[in-house]
């Protein structure tokens, strides 16, 4: 599904386990079959609920047509998961102790199969007629089947920001938290990334139309 098709093409950026803003969000919305919802990455860490939030998710692929981008929370998860134990301190440092509550434990193994099956299928890209979307950072001069992984899902904006990417498509990012709450629009570059899980919100944009519905992480939409 791309953007000559009738329905909606709407970005959500980092969720970070906000289980109510997303909630709000997507009531917000309400997606129809028609529609394709990008999520940006990041669903899990540092938030109240991220159980739920990716059991949210997993429930959204009967609604519209859905397609989850891996963040680089969502990637350390999965290797700490699949025995990187050397990465466990730091993640517990940066929001996997708040994830862990979630499923009330105390050690990884007892994430759900399901949730590791999700975030295993997702993807580091996606590109449609006019949009390109990835979590992290893009090199503006090489197709992003031919881009470090490291750069797509890790690289900040705070690094490097790039040029227009040379297929002229408006690109869409996460992972830069953008502390004021607004989205950092540069043109040919979005970055919706509006830190739900401090004292900003969580943003949808459909990127056809400009709409943007944001809710913060107690669920209270902005208006």
């Amino acid at each position: 599904m791309n953007e000559k098709n009738t329905g909606r093409l709407i970005a959500i950026g980092d969720i970070h386990g906000c289980l109510a803003a997303l909630h709000a969000v997507l009531a917000a919305i309400d997606p129809t079959p028609a529609d394709t919802i990008v999520t940006l990455g990041d669903y899990v860490d540092r938030g109240p609920d991220s159980c739920g939030v990716l059991e949210t998710l997993i429930g959204l692929r009967l609604k519209t047509e859905f397609v989850p981008l891996l963040g680089n929370h969502d990637e350390m998860l999965l290797s700490i998961c699949r025995g990187r134990s050397e990465l466990l301190a730091d993640w517990l440092m940066f929001g996997g102790d708040e994830t862990l509550a979630s499923y009330d434990t105390i050690t990884p193994v007892d994430v759900w199969p399901s949730h590791l099956t999700f975030l295993d299928g997702c993807r580091i890209f996606y590109e449609a007629e006019h949009h390109l979307f990835v979590h992290g950072n893009y090199r503006a001069n090489e197709p992003l089947d031919r881009q470090p992984r490291e750069v797509l899902i890790w690289e900040s904006l705070k690094r490097h920001v790039p040029g227009q990417h040379f297929s002229g498509k408006t690109a869409i990012l996460g992972h830069t938290a953008q502390k004021s709450g607004e989205v950092l629009d540069l043109g040919h570059l979005k970055c919706i990334d509006t830190w739900c899980y401090g004292d900003g919100w969580l943003t949808a944009m459909d990127v056809l139309s400009g709409q943007v519905w944001q809710a913060d992480k107690r669920g209270k939409r902005r208006v």
